[in-house]
């Protein structure tokens, strides 16, 4: 049966690359709702046609719709997440349009991750036509706004992993690499902080003034000296904003930061003293807003477990060495692994994931399928 499913997926190639085309032409940058819906269309318009089932759409108002599919049968499930949104805005395939050179295949999105969307209906669509029996039955969830915190989805992921046996992610994999997976994130925080002091006239009476831009970049520096490289905590303002003309002490600044790390004790410790910001002198006010953007993945056993499993797959029946690695980006799979162990970094082999040179490999689509669609056999039926 293993071969089966193999040769049936490389011989979808090319209609696999046809499909992501469609996809890739159809932007969907996260905040806007219409472009997004309209992939959301085609893709369920793809699940019917290539998978069948029931297709559940969950109404969002301010971003594109989330949708369920659920296939097969069983009182468990195994779930699949993927999300349609991208980081680029209307008219980028203006300037980087969908492309062919070589194995490589060019455009916004194809990468991250609309080619993982495409992958994992392929999957299902080889344990479909094979008629692969499957003791679990097997949910995609098709999510509009990863790429801006999963605000809106995030309680539906939640409410899915909940009910999981396990949780399948079709993220790229590790960039730059032979398609490396994922089994462990780092845990992202997102804070603003806010300063105000007292304007004043730069050149006739500065004395009179309390900047605070320099009030904020003093925070900076405090901020970016708490980040340990061996503990694998970073911290990054990395966006500042402030002032009202250069001959104005400012009475206003403000900067967003960024703050990693991987395991929570690291929160913990951390966060209270990001939150803890004092002014260095009278007149002066720090307000700090935010927090956890998305929690820890752990490598936990079940995890290891899981991938070793894929490990065996891609070695006896695609003829590869699987290796992970840990990445310190955050994903969907961050919620999702805090209910059921979760395998993330399914997607395209590829690189350039939010820059213009995004791909994917194209002749490595049908190999990651398999992995899909054999790892899902292998789970289903433990």
């Amino acid at each position: 049966m293993e071969q089966q499913v193999v040769a049936f997926l490389k011989e979808k190639e090319s209609e696999m690359v046809e499909v992501l085309k469609g996809l890739v032409e159809l932007e969907s940058p996260s905040h806007d709702k219409e472009a997004v819906d309209q992939v959301g269309e085609q893709v369920q318009d793809l699940y019917k046609k290539y998978v069948g089932g029931s297709v559940q759409k969950f109404n969002n108002e301010h971003f594109g719709d989330h949708f369920r599919c659920e296939f097969g049968e069983g009182d468990e499930q195994i779930l699949i997440l993927a999300h349609m949104d991208t980081v680029w805005p209307k008219g980028t395939l203006e300037e980087i349009p969908f492309r062919i050179d070589g194995d490589k295949l060019y455009g916004p999105g194809s990468f991250d991750m609309k080619g993982g969307i495409v992958q994992g209906l392929f999957a299902l669509h080889a344990l479909k036509t094979l008629q692969v029996p499957l003791k679990t039955k097997v949910v995609m969830l098709f999510t509009t706004d990863e790429e801006i915190g999963s605000e809106s989805s995030r309680e539906l992921i939640e409410v899915e992993a909940k009910k999981s046996k396990y949780v399948l992610v079709l993220e790229s994999a590790a960039a730059s690499t032979k398609g490396k997976l994922k089994t462990s994130r780092k845990g992202v925080g997102m804070f603003t902080i806010q300063v105000k002091g007292r304007a004043a006239h730069s050149g006739i009476e500065p004395e009179k003034g309390i900047s605070a831009i320099e009030e904020l970049a003093r925070q900076t520096l405090y901020l970016h000296g708490l980040t340990d490289f061996e503990k694998g905590t970073t911290l990054n303002v990395g966006l500042v904003k402030g002032g009202s003309a250069s001959n104005v002490v400012a009475a206003e600044a403000e900067a967003e930061l960024d703050l990693r790390v991987k395991n929570t004790a690291e929160f913990n410790r951390i966060i209270p003293l990001i939150q803890g910001l004092t002014p260095s002198k009278e007149g002066l006010t720090i307000e700090v807003t935010g927090g956890i953007n998305r929690p820890v993945m752990v490598k936990t056993p079940e995890i290891t477990k899981m991938f070793e499993t894929a490990k065996e797959i891609a070695k006896e029946y695609l003829d590869f060495d699987l290796e992970d690695q840990a990445s310190g980006g955050g994903s969907d799979g961050s919620f999702a692994s805090q209910f059921a162990p979760t395998l993330d970094g399914l997607g395209p082999v590829g690189d350039g994931a939010h820059a213009s040179n995004e791909h994917l490999l194209i002749s490595q689509m049908p190999v990651r399928s398999a992995l899909v669609a054999l790892l899902i056999e292998k789970l289903a039926n433990e």
